[in-house]
């Protein structure tokens, strides 16, 4: 991601879905757009997350310009608009008393993206593009992917080694637990404050949307309540399922922190932060399950 500046002033973000500026170390499937969780890369995947959220009147920056022939750029490229605030992780820890009608309304982006429901989970451009996802649930894939980060993160750390067993079967447990569901909800699969910014209207603004998806609703909030912790509060929604819950609070737990562990074996630049963020998740981990 870029900043652009123009002859007349004015600025823009240049998104440039580029191989060699990728950090994360290449895995089998990567490319594999059935699957929910691979990696949200490419211009394909950002067009339809945005046309979905736009359509749905959601707030995301606007596109000014996109090279799909790839005239301009040897990578995937687009040209939005640059929001220039700051981001709501920024406003939280600022002021929280700024930031509370900003976290109201995207409490009401979140009511909106949960009302429009799906008959099939998976990437938005899969399911509007009228594809199929693989795996038989939202859950089954979670337990998939949970389990394969329970392994990694045991092959690369002890204490989870020696707690394989029991985590496996506490994952094997919370699945069976969960009923099935047949309509999913858009979520953005990653909403951190980090991944909001604060537009010159006070608006939440979503940014790094090219991994949501049609999933269970209580995905996006389980994540919220890990990102968020006391601030959550004005975010809780009604009605969701405490069994997912249960069963994806500790799937995220393991997915961060086996991905934080994953990408310290390449080159990524801010290796304490990332050892920081598997440490406290790994611990969490380990007491709570």
């Amino acid at each position: 991601m870029y900043r652009l500046f123009m002859d007349d002033d004015s600025t823009a973000i240049a998104y440039v879905w580029e191989a060699d500026e990728n950090y994360w170390p290449a895995a089998e499937g990567d490319d594999d757009l059935t699957d929910p969780f691979s990696p949200g890369l490419g211009l394909g995947l950002f067009e339809a997350a945005h046309a979905r959220l736009d359509g749905l009147g959601v707030r995301v920056p606007a596109v000014r310009f996109v090279d799909r022939d790839r005239v301009h750029s040897p990578a995937d490229l687009a040209i939005v608009e640059d929001l220039g605030g700051e981001s709501l992780e920024a406003l939280l820890a600022r002021d929280p008393r700024a930031a509370a009608p900003v976290m109201a309304r995207l409490g009401e982006a979140l009511e909106e993206m949960g009302r429009h429901r799906a008959a099939a989970y998976g990437k938005v451009a899969v399911v509007d593009g009228g594809g199929t996802s693989r795996g038989s649930s939202c859950e089954a894939v979670v337990l998939e992917r949970a389990r394969r980060d329970l392994a990694e993160a045991a092959s690369r750390d002890p204490r989870i080694a020696e707690a394989v067993g029991r985590l496996d079967e506490r994952l094997l447990s919370l699945a069976a637990a969960v009923r099935p569901r047949a309509e999913y909800a858009v979520v953005h699969g990653e909403l951190g404050p980090d991944h909001v910014l604060v537009d010159a209207a006070g608006q939440p603004v979503l940014i790094d949307i090219e991994g949501a998806m049609y999933f269970d609703v209580e995905w996006e909030h389980v994540f919220l309540r890990i990102r968020l912790h006391d601030a959550y509060g004005p975010l809780a929604a009604p009605g969701l399922d405490e069994d997912r819950l249960a069963l994806y609070a500790l799937a995220q737990r393991l997915s961060l922190t086996a991905g934080p562990l994953r990408l310290l074996d390449g080159d990524f630049p801010a290796r304490e932060a990332m050892a920081a963020i598997a440490e406290h998740n790994l611990v969490r981990t380990l007491t709570e399950w």
